[in-house]
Formats: C-alpha cells, sequence, structure tokens
C-alpha cells in the first residue's frame, strides 16, 4: 500500500519544485494571492484514482499470490475465511449418502505388519497356463499372500498347490459386459473376508510376475496409493461411449478410461464393495450396442469411479505391462519367439506410463511413474504371454 502514495509524494514535489521556479511564474502571471488551481485538481484526481483501485482490490481481492502481498500486506490469509465455492450442483441423497460411506472408509488408517498379504485375484475361463510359473514366484514366501480364482468357463486343473482350493463360485463372465466387474467384484469380496489382505492384484490367465516375490511384496505394501490406470480420452472409443442416461451422477468431464488389471490398496477394495449407486449406473447404461455406443464397463466404472471419489489416492497408470502398439482391438500377443531377455529387460526398464487418445489427434499422455514421490519403473507384471512361452519364461526368470 506504500509505493502509490510514495508515487503521489514524488510528483507532488516536483510539482513543487516547477510551481517555485521561474516556468511557473512565467505561466501563471499575477498576483501572488491568485490560487492556482490547476495543480490541486490534478492531485485530487490522482489521489481518488488510487483510492478507487485500492478500495477495489480490497472488494474484489486479487487470488494470485504475488498481486496479494502486494496490496495486502499479511498477503491473502483473509482469503481462507471467505465461504468455498458453490458446487456444480447439489448432490441427491443417494449420492451424499454413498460419499460420506466412502469418506469414512477412506479415512481407516492403513495396516501394515509382519502378517499383511497381498491377494492375488486370477480371472480366468479356466486352467492357468503360467501356474507353474507362479508356483516359482510364491515358493517360500507363505503366509504373505492369498490365492483366489475365477474359473468362468471350466473347472481348472491345477499344477500348483499354492492353487489347490482356492476356486471362488464363478459365473458366467462375457467380454465387453457388466459380468466382467461383476466377476472383479467377487474376487475382492471373497479376499475381503481375510483381514491380513491388505492389497489386491487382478491378474488374467497370461499374466506373468517380472520380478521376484520380496520385489512385488514391498513396491505393493509400502505404496501409498492404489494403481488403477486412469486417463481422460476425448475420443469415439472414451467419452464418446459416455451415455447422459448416467446424469446426473456421472457427468461426461468426469468419464474416464483404462485397463482394468488393477492393483489396490485395501481401503479401495472396501469402497468398490459398498458401491451400488455408481455401479448401477454402468451396469445399466454403459454396455455394447446401448445409445448406439460400444461402452466397455470393465475399461470405465473404476476409472471413473476413483477420479470421482478419490483421484489423489490412485498413481493413474497400472502395474501391469501390456502392449497396444500395434492400435487393435486386442493387445499384442507374446509368442515363444518373442520371449527374450531383452524383452523382459525392455519391459521392467519402462518409467514412462504412456496413454494414446483414440481421436484423430491420437494424441499420447505421458507420464513418470512415481512411487512414493520416487520416480521408479512400472511395472511388476506383464500380459499377454502365450502358453507356449512357458519353460522359456521358467528359463529366464529365476526368483
Amino acid at each position: 500500500m506504500l509505493s502509490p502514495f510514495l508515487r503521489v509524494d514524488s510528483l507532488d514535489k516536483g510539482n513543487s519544485g516547477v510551481a517555485m521556479g521561474g516556468g511557473d511564474s512565467q505561466i501563471f502571471p499575477g498576483s501572488r494571492y491568485r490560487p492556482s488551481l490547476k495543480r490541486p485538481i490534478w492531485i485530487i484526481f490522482l489521489v481518488s484514482l488510487v483510492s478507487l483501485f485500492l478500495a477495489s482490490s480490497y472488494i474484489y481481492p486479487p487470488h494470485n499470490s504475488t498481486a496479494c502481498y502486494i496490496f495486502f500486506s499479511r498477503g491473502c490469509k483473509p482469503l481462507t475465511n471467505r465461504p468455498p465455492p458453490s458446487p456444480a450442483r447439489e448432490l441427491t441423497d443417494k449420492e451424499f449418502a454413498s460419499r460420506i460411506v466412502f469418506r469414512d472408509i477412506l479415512n481407516i488408517p492403513p495396516v501394515q505388519s509382519k502378517s499383511s498379504k497381498i491377494a492375488f485375484l486370477f480371472l480366468t475361463p479356466r486352467s492357468l497356463p503360467f501356474e507353474k510359473l507362479w508356483d516359482m514366484f510364491f515358493c517360500g514366501h507363505e503366509g504373505k499372500f492369498s490365492v483366489y480364482v475365477h474359473a468362468s468357463k471350466e473347472k481348472p486343473v491345477h499344477a500348483s498347490r499354492y492353487f489347490l482350493n482356492r476356486e471362488i463360485h464363478s459365473d458366467e463372465v462375457r467380454w465387453g459386459k457388466i459380468s466382467m466387474v461383476d466377476a472383479e467384484r467377487r474376487l475382492l469380496a471373497h479376499a475381503l473376508k481375510d483381514p491380513n489382505n491388505q492389497h489386491f492384484v487382478l491378474l488374467s490367465e497370461s499374466c506373468i510376475p517380472l520380478h521376484d516375490f520380496d520385489h512385488v511384496y514391498n513396491y505393493l505394501i509400502h505404496a501409498n496409493m492404489s494403481f488403477v490406470d486412469c486417463f481422460s480420452d476425448p475420443g469415439p472409443h472414451g467419452n464418446g461411449r459416455y451415455s447422459e442416461h448416467m446424469l446426473p451422477e456421472v457427468e461426461k468431464k468426469d468419464f474416464r478410461k483404462g485397463a482394468q488389471w488393477f492393483s489396490i490398496k485395501r481401503q479401495h477394495a472396501l469402497v468398490v464393495m459398498a458401491d451400488n449407486l455408481y455401479y448401477s449406473r454402468f451396469r445399466d447404461y454403459c454396455k455394447p450396442g446401448f445409445d448406439g455406443k460400444n461402452c466397455i464397463a470393465d475399461e470405465h466404472y473404476l476409472p471413473t469411479f476413483f477420479h470421482m471419489i478419490d483421484p489423489g489416492g490412485i498413481a493413474n497408470w497400472s502395474v501391469t505391462h501390456v502392449d497396444w502398439s500395434e492400435r487393435k482391438w486386442h493387445p499384442k500377443s507374446y509368442g515363444a519367439q518373442d520371449v527374450t531377455i531383452e524383452l523382459l529387460k525392455n519391459i521392467t526398464s519402462i518409467d514412462l506410463s504412456v496413454h494414446v487418445t483414440s481421436d484423430v489427434k491420437s494424441e499420447e499422455q505421458v507420464q513418470a511413474c512415481v512411487w512414493n514421490g520416487i520416480r521408479r519403473p512400472c511395472y511388476l507384471f506383464a500380459r499377454k504371454f502365450n502358453p507356449e512361452t512357458l519353460d522359456k519364461l521358467m528359463m529366464l526368470l529365476k526368483f
């Protein structure tokens, strides 16, 4: 507040000097008792202008921090007492009730103890072709993991003791339908029965581990967030799948997309099971052919849900690698000829998550993989390996 008045004082002194000099007497010849009108009017006008400016700054305070410290000697602290902006709309009763439940669940402090376990949730149509590889991965770490298998078509034949009698009640799963999400929730529900399960990883029959068990365990158990793939895609295979029937609970600006292969903390697993409101919107209005669109529920439900209720609690990338470089409906599959030590090193060294939009721009959205504030490689698992790769993988991956 001092600088405007300093300028006025300087101007006043400058004018006084001119008034007392010879120039002044030449411009205003006459009696020394004749008052000079021009100088006071111009000073009054300037002071009035500055006062008006300061008054406006007080009534409409600036939001820029630098401007705050120019106009307010105490900065913008008084702005914190102003009422928060009104929400874009008022929540419905069901939304309000759901958000209260979610808030209380998310505020449950995380538990880390020697008995903390990771739940490995296998979503498969039949037997798991990589059970022998997973057996090698799990061996010697009993008490630190749990296994759950949802086999939707055939009863699995097991090659590992860790998978014996680990099937849960399963139902039909159809690609692109809400039944895929139902299977995920069914796996979560069974795994949540064990209070020691603190992290939950969804895997397919084509998934393999990329690191030894200790590396995976420490990465997930000590992570301060969940790993849910989530990004905004303005193209036809992103926001183009949105239906206004989801309103008012799900708005287009919140609609997100991502791979279904999550790795989530216990609190997030609980809110997924507690949710019925948002789930019902995707069950009813996100399905192939509805409203003339090709909405895939498992690609949109959880990314949108977590973006809405806890955007800061997810990493926005998955710890399961998949190669979409071929830009087809399904990602690249790896055969025996593709599996080399160089391939595995390349995958495990990636520390950037890349999403590509489906619009004409095909924009790449690149994000560094940050774990607890530290940039680290992104992937713990990889998928779309064909069964024929088992022997080669067991030779290369020596856990």
